[in-house]
């Protein structure tokens, strides 16, 4: 990494102290049992760092990158991370299966020759690595030849790469994907190993509408790259971080968007820093208007001025819930009597987001309850964020 200069901190100081709002005490509201209920909340997901409404809603004001990623970041630097990053494709396993092309080669991980395979065999139309114990038995297709012909096998992990050109990697059920760089066969799985800023062109598409202002989707970019960069730092596999939600979605070559390239690009290899090392950068699609406190100390609590401006569905949001559903979930209360909602008493609804769930009733005809995190109600349910409000429904007619 290079030296790495000041982010536009002090905006976000000055609009956070502007618009501060003293939490309140934390609280806790009841709402009897009923046949369904009527859940109104704000936000869409954990609601630490950048919201990606609230970047949207801040580059339609004039914001630029740098200071978006200042505003939700704050006390951060901007740095510059390069390399390469393995990226763990959940949907693949056993083997790594890929289409012949021209520039394929096989190298062994560990170093040593490696082989142009359509000088191996030119009328190949398919390479399969398949581990077998310690080593990786090598094969190929022929049209008109039946199944697999072995080549080689040799100990330790083999990859397939074509210089800067995709390649097509065979998937379960007849699919199939591109991804730049190598794919690796390791522990029986497939990871693609590619330069940081290579990944992120089939990341941002996913995380971000391309067509958004360029300004926000330049500080998507950089957000991700960062946080792939802190994910490598901390990896101790095989692979450093995967393609799915649990880390950030990755989808290729396929999910690529010229829009979303060109804020690769102009963002180039820049990163967060905080105290010289890639952030945490959580980010979530909306915070409501008033961000969660993470687990590091630019990850704060604080009101969102930018989310107002922006297209998000999500201000409010509204769902409903049965008590069924409740009791299913939570089989120590069999018969459901009450919830009890407490708060973090920060925010403009509410009373702020729920902290704690107190589900009260019987079991077995005995008193009961049951108390769960905000976070594992809201996950459990599938709702959108903590910051809801249950209503008991009101039935029609």
């Amino acid at each position: 990494m290079t030296r790495s200069r000041p982010l536009g901190v002090g905006l976000g100081v000055l609009v956070a102290t502007a618009l501060a709002l003293t939490p309140l005490p934390a609280s806790a509201d009841e709402v009897p049992a009923a046949t369904s209920y009527t859940v109104t909340g704000y936000g869409y997901g954990h609601g630490h760092g950048l919201s990606q409404y609230g970047a949207q809603g801040a580059a339609k004001q004039g914001l630029t990158w740098k200071q978006i990623v200042g505003f939700y970041y704050p006390g951060t630097r901007v740095g510059r991370a390069r390399g390469t990053i393995k990226v763990l494709i959940t949907a693949d396993r056993k083997d790594v299966v890929v289409d012949a092309r021209s520039g394929l080669r096989l190298k062994k991980v560990s170093g040593g020759k490696s082989f142009v395979l359509a000088k191996v065999r030119a009328k190949a139309t398919r390479w399969r690595i398949m581990p077998r114990g310690s080593r990786s038995v090598v094969s190929y297709r022929v049209p008109g030849r039946g199944g697999w012909q072995k080549w080689t096998a040799f100990p330790g992990d083999a990859e397939f790469s074509a210089g800067r050109q995709p390649l097509t990697l065979r998937l379960p059920k007849h699919q199939s994907a591109e991804y730049r760089g190598a794919l690796r066969s390791v522990a029986r799985h497939t990871v693609n190993v590619l330069p940081l800023d290579r990944y992120l062109q089939g990341v941002v598409p996913r995380e971000v509408p391309a067509e958004w202002p360029a300004q926000a989707v330049r500080a998507q970019a950089v957000a991700a790259r960062t946080y792939a960069a802190s994910e490598r730092e901390s990896a101790t596999s095989y692979y450093d971080i995967c393609d799915t939600e649990s880390c950030q979605v990755y989808g290729g070559v396929a999910d690529e968007h010229p829009a979303a390239t060109a804020a690769v690009r102009a963002t180039a290899g820049r990163v967060v820093l905080y105290q010289g090392r890639p952030a945490f950068t959580q980010f979530s699609s909306s915070n409501g208007g008033y961000s969660t406190a993470g687990s590091q100390p630019y990850l704060v609590a604080q009101p969102d001025p930018y989310e107002a401006s922006s297209d998000n569905p999500n201000d409010p949001w509204t769902t409903t819930l049965t008590r069924a559903q409740i009791e299913k979930a939570w089989p120590g209360v069999s018969k459901l009597e009450s919830l009890s909602f407490g708060r973090d008493g920060l925010g403009a609804h509410f009373g702020g987001r729920v902290t704690s769930v107190t589900l009260k009733g019987s079991l077995g005809g005995l008193p009961t309850s049951v108390q769960v995190t905000g976070d594992d109600f809201r996950s459990t349910l599938g709702l959108k964020s903590t910051w809801f409000e249950l209503a008991v429904a009101t039935p029609r007619g």
